[in-house]
């Protein structure tokens, strides 16, 4: 049972993943095919993001209630369907919608995925060598998406993705076995709207900020979404049963799985999103070939998770994540070298790789292991939503700081680009200095006890 449930998990965020990356590859012939504008252009690049991130908490959250296997094989379902939508899409507008319900059944498997793993395998080597698999999984999703990008139109590749959801929810309906928090509780629906709400207008100001000059409605929105986060903040403190009580967080170790877990988006997803489209006029370099560079990352990270499994109990989460990001940010430092060839981006990018591989691997372990077992789901989504969120601010500060106007010469893009690494290296470098703060008390610390 254990290891079907791992398969179905893994293969589940594999898909996810290559729904959420297949863009990067496929952008100009997508937005070219359906008349997008610039601002159109944004939108498809951003809108899983928006549907995945509003949606990843609460999908965790239902999931300890309802049954981790039946909002798993409803997220393939959705996924599919959603994907279907797009491939048929004759508009922007159309697309769009489709890419936002991808994000919401894609958020759906992810969140539940780790919980399956979480309740199917006990805490010890063999959990470990588990998420190890999870964050090969993950890194594989990221290196699949643009290469089939680069290899099937586009409508194709969409309707693939279609018929794999279909097939995952069947896998996930006739080989996983369902579980429940054990211990139902009432369901946050204030924090619930809150968050869904306010991630969403956020996200939606971040996706128009990347036009310069900003406008009235860009600073609407982002003040409204910070807003609502705000409220969403405040109801976690005041009620009887909150979605993500300020009880977690007591936890070193989630703490230092939610603060790597955005230092990730901030730092590398970021920068690896904008990539393909800087070396296209730097390096004349073409969407597949970017997608083989972005290889080096990816492909490199899905070993290193794997290896992680070797790595000594020992060795804590806290300490396994602060090394991990540290040796990112070495790697992150070599795109300054951008300039120089794709070389040395390559290169780079291998580098980032190993350490992101660990950190994948580690976040998937400390995700469940840091929050009390009726709460897998929550931990996964707080894990996840994190990242994600991380990945879309980071990628509005990446597209703002190396290219405001959108068309810059050559150099400045390049001026800008390092401005860019530069920033989302020490995002990274933040996120590895917590991560050993907290292991030092993480030992010392129990996980909250289940709650009635």
């Amino acid at each position: 049972m254990a290891r079907r449930t791992v398969a179905v998990a893994s293969l589940g965020t594999t898909l996810a993943l290559v729904s959420y990356t297949a863009p990067l590859a496929t952008l100009a012939p997508i937005a070219a095919d359906l008349g997008s504008s610039p601002s159109g252009r944004s939108w498809i690049l951003s809108s899983m993001s928006l549907g995945l991130t509003a949606v990843l908490l609460t999908a965790g959250t239902l999931a300890d209630r309802l049954g981790r296997r039946a909002l798993f094989t409803t997220g393939a379902v959705v996924l599919a369907l959603a994907s279907a939508g797009g491939a048929f899409a004759t508009g922007t507008a159309g697309f769009v919608a489709g890419r936002i319900g991808q994000g919401v059944g894609a958020a759906a498997v992810v969140a539940c995925s780790l919980a399956l793993i979480g309740h199917a395998l006990p805490p010890g080597p063999r959990r470990s060598a588990a998420t190890g698999l999870w964050g090969a999984a993950l890194a594989a999703g990221i290196a699949a998406g643009p290469l089939l990008a680069g290899l099937l139109p586009w409508r194709v590749l969409y309707l693939a993705v279609a018929v794999a959801g279909l097939a995952l929810a069947l896998a996930g309906r006739t080989l996983l076995t369902e579980s429940t928090a054990g211990r139902p509780r009432p369901v946050d629906v204030a924090g619930m709207v809150l968050l869904a709400a306010g991630l969403a207008v956020l996200l939606a100001g971040l996706t128009e900020a990347r036009r310069l000059p900003v406008t009235t409605t860009t600073v609407v929105l982002l003040v409204a979404g910070a807003a609502l986060l705000a409220g969403f903040v405040a109801v976690q403190f005041v009620v009887a049963h909150p979605m993500a009580g300020p009880e977690l967080f007591r936890h070193p170790g989630l703490v230092a799985a939610t603060v790597a877990s955005l230092a990730t988006g901030l730092g590398i997803i970021s920068l690896s999103s904008y990539l393909p489209a800087l070396l296209a006029p730097v390096h004349s370099t073409a969407p597949a070939t970017a997608a083989l560079l972005l290889l080096g990352w990816s492909g490199t990270s899905i070993v290193t998770a794997l290896l992680t499994r070797r790595i000594s109990e020992r060795v804590t989460g806290g300490v396994r994540l602060g090394i991990g990001l540290l040796v990112m940010t070495a790697g992150q430092l070599g795109l300054l070298a951008t300039g120089s060839g794709t070389g040395a981006v390559l290169a780079a990018l291998v580098v980032v790789g190993v350490g992101t591989g660990v950190v994948n691997a580690t976040l998937g372990r400390e995700a469940v292991a840091s929050v009390p077992p009726d709460r897998a789901g929550t931990g996964s989504g707080i894990n996840n939503t994190t990242r994600y969120l991380g990945a879309a601010v980071g990628v509005t500060l990446t597209s703002v700081l190396t290219s405001p106007a959108g068309d810059e010469p050559v150099p400045e893009l390049l001026a800008g680009w390092h401005v860019a690494v530069l920033v989302a290296t020490g995002f990274t470098l933040l996120g590895a200095l917590v991560a050993l703060v907290c292991a030092r008390s993480a030992a010392r610390t129990p996980v909250p006890a289940p709650q009635g």
